[in-house]
């Protein structure tokens, strides 16, 4: 199991939070994920078949492009 932190600029509201969560909770592999509005940052833990590009390249998708990682 792989938890990150990204770091996602574009989190404004609840409904920016709620999307992420819900969006990148969808995902195959996707143990949890807790998006944050004061600090900007998106806190995922994941298994196979899920990854970080897999992840990125969803959250660029859905208009929330993750720009900073912090690996925990």
């Amino acid at each position: 199991m792989t938890t990150v932190t990204y770091t996602v600029p574009a989190i404004s509201c609840g409904h920016c939070t709620h999307t992420i969560e819900t969006e990148v909770g969808e995902m195959q592999g996707i143990q949890s994920v807790k998006a944050e509005i004061d600090t900007k940052k998106v806190t995922i833990t994941f298994d196979e078949p899920a990854n970080e590009d897999k992840i990125k390249a969803l959250l660029a998708e859905i208009n929330y492009p993750a720009e900073g990682l912090l690996t925990l």
